[in-house]
């Protein structure tokens, strides 16, 4: 007992002198970003996948003596499945490790981006961020009208009566729309499900306003129940914390065009070569970027 006393007030005593990271006692919050479209990846912005996303979160809810974990988001939203991948993981980790999650909004946490703030037991956004956009939508263009003034001629053969749905080289039908809305409303009404579950007892909208894919700066997505409390990461875990909360980043590190290990090129296959590989991704990667700069455009960013 004695022994223990004297190593007690020795630590006590040589904490001043230690980095912070080695202090006893120091509150801290590792944090995560989940920064861009999600289901989408370029080589500059590498957006929000569960590949790339899953390791960060597990060392994050693992770091020792943790009070909670951060997330800090920034996102318009994206694929539908990818969004609810990452919210499932996020969530499993939080009961497994029994911490709590704050999520932090930055500049838009919108569609597939507000349901990973829903991962969070509390959401703390600032002034200007934009919250919401419960909905689902599908958009694309059609080129029948195209290809019939260019002399083109499309040949597709299939199986399968619905197999070329919605194919944008042919004129839309209207039990290929009644399908695709159908889809959609199945879609939504899951997300309005989860919504509703992780924040049913604080929403104060009805659902014709809530879920009707508006969005809303952070004042009035507060009034309706979408947050939790205006501020910033900094300010607010310091308020809970203590001055001296610690707030390690915990990165994502996706590879070359969002893929996060080299797997089976495309020219192992075709025998295309590497530049045939390289010209794919540098295609897919444009691609990638114009869907997601409309994606943040509609928030007017």
């Amino acid at each position: 007992m004695a022994t223990s006393s004297f190593f007690q007030d020795l630590r006590r005593r040589l904490d001043p002198f230690l980095p912070a990271r080695l202090r006893g006692g120091t509150p801290i919050v590792p944090v995560v970003r989940l920064n861009g479209a999600i289901g989408m990846a370029s080589p500059f912005r590498p957006g929000i996948t569960f590949a790339n996303t899953s390791r960060a979160l597990e060392r994050a809810f693992a770091v020792k003596g943790a009070k909670a974990v951060a997330l800090v988001i920034n996102s318009p939203g994206g694929a539908p499945t990818q969004s609810h991948l990452v919210y499932k993981r996020i969530r499993a980790l939080a009961v497994e490790k029994k911490l709590p999650v704050i999520a932090f909004v930055e500049d838009v946490a919108a569609s597939g981006g507000y349901m990973l703030a829903c991962a969070a037991d509390e959401i703390v956004a600032d002034d200007f961020s934009i919250l919401g956009s419960i909905g689902v939508v599908s958009a694309g263009f059609g080129f029948p009208a195209a290809l019939e003034k260019l002399g083109i001629e499309r040949r597709v053969y299939t199986a399968g009566t619905r197999k070329v749905m919605l194919d944008p080289f042919q004129p839309e039908k209207a039990e290929d729309i009644e399908r695709l809305k159908a889809l959609q409303q199945e879609i939504h009404a899951a997300f309005v499900t989860l919504v509703k579950a992780r924040r049913g007892d604080v929403l104060s909208g009805d659902d014709e306003t809530l879920f009707s894919g508006e969005f809303w700066a952070a004042p009035q997505a507060q009034e309706l129940g979408l947050v939790d409390a205006i501020g910033d990461l900094r300010g607010f875990l310091r308020a809970r914390y203590g001055e001296n909360v610690r707030t390690p980043l915990i990165e994502v590190k996706p590879g070359l065009f969002g893929r996060r290990s080299p797997g089976v090129a495309m020219s192992a296959v075709t025998g295309g070569g590497a530049a045939a590989d390289i010209g794919a991704g540098a295609a897919q990667a444009l691609i990638s970027a114009a869907e997601e700069r409309a994606l943040w455009g509609r928030f007017g960013l």
